[in-house]
């Protein structure tokens, strides 16, 4: 059996409690319904189920689950005659139920009814050469752009910029929505969303996009990739994704007509009006999309709208009472330094998990950092400088030691104790290669002052840049052998010596 992500398992367990069925999961999650149906029936082995499994983490689940593997006893038991199936299902009043009533009798150990009607749906489904789509109401929401923009001029240089036209419509009523956006970006893409299922008062239970890369990560006949960010808003919303096939337009009939209806019933009407913003364009594109909705069709006798109250709109889901808060996943490999680059910025992880693999979200205001599941760092968002965000508890103990000394701060506290401790320190800093060894030697010696007194170690630091000493154990060397107090001390407030490397006591202040 193919194996599966634990975060695709949670999302299974998700929709599964919310009704779906397996080949409904399987669509969505980009996997074969028999492997779903078997991670179902192994969850349900342990006694797992969404609730459970939505609070454990996804190593947990994993460490229930696959220990719990199914037994391989189907491997011995005789297949159905399909073909057989197949041909007396045509006659009057033959079952399935009846047709695995006889096989049973014929194989006392053969497989259970559950078993025996899906193996028997999964060979009748590579017959098919089309598929007939029944729209059940308040089931699915087909999405697209349209493939034709609406310009919008700059009201200060005149310049024109086109506008896309996201379109969705549902598939009992064909109830339409439309709005212009400036992309067709991930941001973009989720936003008219959230303003459809505004529009409608519910959310269907499925969406139907085409391959779009903002919703569709990869485009695949058997095995699509749903984008992550995508995924994470239809579930806040209870929909799951199944986009359509590629190159199999009858997937998106519904939509792919309402394109063409919208931009014959709207964009034709307003091909010689001129707007400045996109919300004119939006606020004139509302207007004819209401009375397009309006408009009772000659063929059903009714109107769209009037179709969506009386099928879709009880059937919808109700909103959820926040509204989903746009973050973009990104898998993120944490470098060498236990941080994360996210927009030109680099946050900290703990740094245990350099070189691993991160999911990362990042939203308007917070970066948060995934492991199997679990967060493991949050940040405010930072400017798109360069810079690092550090949290104290992600560094390794000798960094963590010492992140509290800043340069200035220990010139301050060398300075207080003399001028030839302030410059000592002052070069020692500027010729270390990495900073955390100019901290360590510099905090050594000022604590040499708790030893041997301000004046002693003043007197050390003196000796040691006469003689070109720039380190600790120099110094404290002079003092233990008592090389300080050796020769008469200078008491004049000019730097003791003249060198290229320092630059006197006002340049301290």
């Amino acid at each position: 059996m193919k194996r599966v992500s634990m975060r695709k398992i949670k999302e299974a367990l998700r929709l599964s409690s919310l009704g779906f069925s397996t080949r409904q999961i399987g669509q969505s999650m980009g996997l074969g319904r028999s492997t779903v149906h078997d991670y179902l029936f192994r969850a349900r082995g342990v006694g797992l189920d969404w609730s459970q499994s939505e609070a454990i983490s996804e190593e947990e689940l994993e460490q229930r689950l696959l220990p719990s593997l199914i037994s391989s006893r189907y491997k011995s038991l005789v297949e159905p005659d399909y073909g057989f199936i197949y041909q007396e299902l045509k006659r009057p009043g033959v079952t399935l139920a009846l047709l695995w009533e006889e096989y049973r009798e014929q194989h006392k150990d053969g497989y259970g009814y559950s078993r025996f009607c899906d193996l028997y749906r999964l060979w009748r489904g590579k017959l098919s050469v089309t598929m007939r789509q029944h729209h059940k109401a308040g089931e699915k929401l087909f999405v697209d752009y349209s493939g034709k923009t609406i310009d919008i001029t700059d009201p200060e240089s005149g310049e024109l910029r086109p506008a896309q036209l996201f379109i969705a419509t549902l598939g009992a009523s064909s109830y339409t929505f439309a709005e212009a956006s400036w992309s067709q970006s991930l941001e973009d893409w989720t936003s008219s969303h959230q303003r459809c299922f505004e529009f409608l008062g519910g959310a269907s239970a499925l969406l139907v996009p085409d391959n779009l890369k903002s919703g569709i990560t990869k485009a695949c006949l058997y095995e699509p990739t749903v984008n992550r960010t995508y995924g994470e808003m239809a579930a806040h919303y209870g929909s799951a994704v199944i986009p359509a096939r590629p190159y199999k337009p009858r997937d998106k009939a519904k939509v792919e007509a309402a394109v063409l209806l919208v931009q014959r019933w709207i964009l034709a009407r307003l091909r010689n009006e001129t707007f400045f913003s996109l919300e004119e364009l939006n606020a004139a594109i509302r207007s004819l999309l209401d009375r397009f909705n309006n408009k009772t069709s000659r063929h059903l006798g009714a109107s769209r709208r009037e179709l969506f109250e009386r099928l879709d709109q009880p059937a919808l889901k109700p909103l959820p009472a926040q509204p989903w808060s746009y973050g973009e996943w990104k898998l993120c490999a944490v470098a060498p330094d236990y941080h994360v680059q996210v927009d030109k910025h680099c946050y900290s992880v703990p740094n245990t998990l350099v070189r691993q693999k991160l999911w990362v979200r990042a939203s308007k205001r917070t970066i948060e950092a995934f492991l199997k599941g679990k967060r493991v760092a949050s940040h405010a968002r930072g400017a798109p400088n360069y810079q690092h965000t550090t949290i104290s508890q992600h560094m390794p103990s000798a960094h963590r030691r010492y992140a509290q000394w800043t340069p200035d701060k220990l010139k301050r506290q060398a300075n207080a104790i003399g001028n030839n401790t302030g410059i000592l320190i002052e070069v020692i800093m500027r010729e270390r290669r990495h900073p955390e060894q100019g901290f360590r030697a510099c905090t050594g010696i000022i604590r040499l002052a708790k030893a041997y007194g301000a004046e002693r170690l003043e007197a050390a630091c003196e000796r040691a840049l006469e003689i070109n000493a720039r380190s600790y154990s120099s110094v404290n060397s002079i003092l233990k052998t008592n090389y300080d107090q050796r020769r008469p001390h200078r008491t004049t407030e000019e730097p003791a010596i003249q060198h290229t490397n320092i630059r006197g006591a006002n340049y301290f202040h």
